[in-house]
């Protein structure tokens, strides 16, 4: 090194090549900011996990379906056989109506009675010298006093039972909040009445043996609660046109 040669002079050349490093790095990350926005469009390429987990859950639910679709094909085809297997035997055939008419999801038709239960009038008093004075209780129809009708027109050999306008089946439930009846999901208010195909002279037998209906016509004796039995040569009542499903909880 000459002695006119000073210290800046010496490092002049390496502070070219940093300066020429330094663009050349903001070149590229510019190159590569370009190169991400034109790829991503606007979205945010961090998103691509989420997409790929969805398109996951998506070919999964496909596969469930399909499988699904191959059951109920399989369940249809066996349908079909059974049915085209009843056909051909009238002895099976006609066992199948018969299960048909005891599960309630077709109309029937026959004798039977109508038993017609309803509040006891306003303002109603005891009517038999000796009695107390109603309670407000006294005066309503209560779950117990229709349920006690149902179960003894069972007893008495009933084929089919309706309340109101529906068809009770084996799941159906008979119950009240206040005086208000909730049958199958809709929501009845008194008079009720019970129509019941079978034998008229058993199932009346069957409610006038019934202990507790006998207590409840104490009650239509000392405060006027409503009570109506009547007999029919025929009736028909309406086929059960709810969902058949059963409902249940499952523990997690």
């Amino acid at each position: 090194m000459s002695p006119n040669e000073g210290p800046s002079e010496v490092r002049r050349p390496g502070r070219y090549v940093g300066r020429a490093l330094t663009c050349l790095i903001f070149a590229l990350a510019g190159f590569l900011f370009y190169t991400s926005a034109h790829t991503s469009q606007g979205t945010n390429l961090r998103n691509d996990d989420t997409l790929l987990r969805l398109s996951d859950l998506i070919q999964q639910r496909s596969q469930q379906n399909a499988t699904a679709d191959a059951n109920v094909a399989a369940l249809r085809a066996q349908i079909d056989q059974l049915a085209r297997q009843h056909s051909n035997n009238p002895a099976d055939a006609a066992r199948l109506t018969a299960l048909e008419q005891a599960a309630g999801l077709d109309p029937l038709a026959g004798a039977g009675v109508t038993v017609t239960l309803n509040d006891a009038p306003p303002n109603a008093t005891a009517r038999i010298p000796g009695v107390p004075q109603p309670q407000p209780d006294d005066l309503v129809i209560h779950q117990q006093d229709l349920q006690a009708v149902v179960n003894a027109l069972w007893r008495g050999g009933a084929r089919g039972i309706q309340v109101q306008d529906q068809r009770l089946i084996s799941t159906s439930a008979v119950r009240c909040v206040g005086n208000q009846l909730i049958l199958q999901g809709r929501v009845y208010s008194p008079p009720y009445v019970v129509k019941a195909v079978g034998t008229p002279t058993s199932l009346i037998t069957s409610l006038n043996g019934d202990s507790y209906i006998q207590n409840y016509l104490q009650y239509v004796a000392a405060y006027g609660l409503g009570w109506k039995l009547d007999q029919s040569k025929a009736m028909t009542l309406p086929g059960y046109s709810g969902t058949v499903d059963l409902q249940y909880a499952k523990a997690q």
